[in-house]
């Protein structure tokens, strides 16, 4: 007899915004945390790419649709959301699936802002949205691309999630947004 193994799961998650005009400025909203005097993000939510990531990454893992499934924006109740409420969820989502989550790491690709001095501001945030380990790097793209040009941001987030036996699936079915656009 054969003991059961209980295999964990990966999901990847990228998300991308671009940068508000400067007609229409918006207050910047970046792994978790509110950047004074620095150009927002254009969205449907707060447009917080690396909460938003890492949202995904935990759906992806667990096969139960994306960002816009969830919180499309054919969803008004998310309009301005924070991407740290909508991780939360998405960690709610994930567990009554039947899932636990083991961690996400989550980068992000931007001229700015300077992520390194508050890196662990961010994961600490983060952490305590998924109530899971949630890293959280930087990196530039050297000059090329939308990122590198300064017209926005990205990020890609992975996330590590296993199946656990007993939970009751029924109330993470997704909303009626199935694959709608997010922001």
């Amino acid at each position: 007899m054969t003991p059961n193994v209980v295999l964990p799961r990966t999901g990847i998650g990228i998300d991308v915004h671009a940068f508000a005009p400067e007609n229409d400025p918006q207050p910047l909203w970046l792994g978790g945390l509110f950047w004074e005097g620095e150009q927002g993000l254009s969205g449907h939510s707060d447009g917080d790419c690396v909460a938003h990531a890492a949202a995904d990454a935990l759906f992806s893992a667990c096969g139960i649709g994306d960002l816009g499934t969830h919180f499309g924006t054919d969803r008004p109740e998310f309009a301005g959301a924070s991407g740290v409420k909508l991780l939360g969820e998405a960690a709610r989502i994930v567990r009554a699936a039947g899932f636990e989550i083991g961690n996400v790491a989550v980068q992000f690709v931007a001229n700015r802002p300077k992520f390194g001095p508050r890196r662990e501001e961010s994961q600490r945030v983060l952490t305590a949205a998924a109530d899971a380990p949630v890293s959280v790097t930087a990196t530039t793209s050297d000059g090329l691309g939308f990122t590198g040009r300064g017209e926005g941001i990205s990020a890609v987030a992975t996330a590590l999630v296993y199946p656990v036996s007993g939970r009751e699936a029924a109330s993470a079915e997704p909303g009626p947004a199935k694959g709608a656009p997010h922001g």
